[in-house]
């Protein structure tokens, strides 16, 4: 598919303050119609439809196109991310998390996505190679990628932290849940799937 001229601005980094088995760090991404990029571009594949054109919007439980690792270690590798269920948390788990944030933020809420990530083809890939492109995007615009904590975990309910160095070889498949912060009082209108700087990210609408 050609690329347009425009290529879809990073997001900003954003940094937050966390005590969760101590004090950590914890690195989020948002950014208004943002797009996100870790590493090298990452060049995806799309499924097409009998017309011809890319498929690039899904159902909550629709697997995606398979997916090819850029990463060094696992480059090459097939796999698909099939998001499954999103809840949005309360202010309570956000209180109750371990995190603190910094007031320049804001009230946030977690956002919790469940996907099951299947390794379809070559070396063995990490969890955390295969969801690092998930953002979720909320009502008004804003796209945030997934929380990262270091030094510690956050606590969430119904949420589990899963191990990201656990690799998976082909035929293997693990049932995730993410967490994602998003400002107070916004939804969480849909999923998303990064597809490098020009392309359009696949996505998941959230039924309210």
């Amino acid at each position: 598919m050609p690329h347009s001229s425009t290529s879809i601005p990073r997001p900003r980094p954003r940094h937050l303050t966390v005590l969760a088995v101590g004090v950590a760090t914890a690195l989020t991404l948002t950014a208004c119609g943002a797009h996100s990029d870790t590493g090298a571009t990452r060049e995806k594949s799309a499924s097409t439809t009998s017309a011809g054109k890319e498929k690039t919007t899904f159902k909550l439980g629709e697997a995606s196109p398979v997916q090819e690792s850029q990463m060094q270690r696992s480059r090459g590798a097939t796999h698909t991310i099939t998001p499954t269920k999103v809840v949005v948390g309360s202010k309570a788990d956000m209180d109750n998390s371990g995190l603190e944030q910094d007031k320049e933020d804001g009230p946030q809420v977690p956002v919790y996505v469940w996907s099951t990530l299947t390794h379809k083809s070559g070396k063995p890939m990490a969890l955390g190679d295969m969801d690092d492109d998930l953002v979720v995007r909320t009502d008004t615009g804003q796209r945030t990628r997934a929380l990262i904590v270091l030094l510690g975990q956050a606590q969430w309910p119904n949420c589990p932290a899963f191990d990201s160095d656990k690799k998976l070889v082909a035929g293997q498949s693990q049932r995730i849940c993410t967490a994602f912060l998003i400002p107070q009082g916004q939804k969480a209108a849909a999923v998303q799937l990064s597809q490098g700087f020009y392309s359009k990210p696949l996505e998941w609408p959230v039924k309210s």
